[in-house]
Formats: C-alpha cells, structure tokens, sequence
C-alpha cells in the first residue's frame, strides 16, 4: 500500500509495536487478557480471529500513518490468528486488508483522557462496528453506569461475518 503522498508505508516491523504509557491499574489488564482468554476458549477451532491487548493500531484515517491509537482491547474477525504464523507486534491495518477491527475496549482510568471524545472519533472513522468503554470496579454501583457501548459502523459492508 502507497500512502497519500507516494511514498510506501511502513512494514509492521519498522513501526513501535506500543505506545510505552504504562496501566495506571490492573484492572485496565484484567478485563481485556479475560476477553481474550474467553475467545480463546470458545474459539478455540478458529484461526479467523484477532484480540489484541494494549496494542497499537495503525491506519491511514488520521494525521498520520505513523501515529497510532493503542485501545485497551480489540477484536478483528477476517484475519489470521497468527500473522504469518507469528504473534504480531501491532495491528497494522494496510497488512490486515485494512479490515479494522470489529470491537473496541477501552477501560477508563484513574483520570478519564480521550475515551468519550477524540477516540469515539478515530473508531468511527476507521470503520469499528462496536465500541465498549468500562470503568473500573472502584467506580461503578451497578454495571448499567459502569458501560457505555456504541454502535459505531453499519455491519453491511463487512467483509466476514464474526
């Protein structure tokens, strides 16, 4: 893939495969390692599927292709379990048949940063269909005020159903 300005984009192994902020909790590490573990388990018989955890997501939908967006969680259905056979460093979108991610995690933290605002934007435009934003177990009476879900993209347009 060519980006905007004829220049080839860069390869997963030249791009950061993080953004280094550390978790300022464990629950931000908890919710998503137990998604993953529950896929992991029900899906155990698909290679059809990607979760990754505290990764970095690259796309051509904002400022730059080498600025990513780092989610807490995320599900891809329609791609490889295993990249070529190999854990991935990040999702890199142009190498994924720029298919985004179906689902988004994010868990708010300690002090809330861009979850309901500048990253509701970015996974809008990069196609996400479903969007989960959690509080932590600290801050919530009951699960209704401890969730907010979007519905983001249409699902017509999808290249596989998940």
């Amino acid at each position: 893939m060519v980006s905007s300005v004829n220049q080839p984009l860069p390869t997963s192994a030249e791009l950061p495969c993080s953004d280094d902020t550390p978790v300022d909790n464990e629950d931000q590490n908890l919710l998503p390692n137990l998604l993953l573990l529950l896929l992991t388990e029900i899906w155990s018989d698909r290679l059809d599927w990607y979760f990754g955890a505290d990764m970095a997501i690259y796309h051509t939908t904002g400022i730059s292709h080498a600025v990513p967006v780092v989610p807490d969680g995320f599900l891809s259905v329609g791609v490889e379990r295993k990249k070529g056979g190999k854990s991935r460093r990040s999702y890199v979108m142009w190498e994924e048949q720029d298919i985004p991610p179906i689902f988004i995690l994010e868990m708010v933290s300690h002090t809330p940063g861009d979850e309901y605002t500048k990253k509701l934007e970015i996974y809008a435009r990069l196609g996400v269909r479903y969007y989960l934003i959690a509080t932590g177990p600290s801050k919530f009476i009951n699960w209704k005020k401890a969730l907010t879900a979007y519905k983001l993209a249409s699902p017509i347009g999808c290249r596989k159903r998940g």
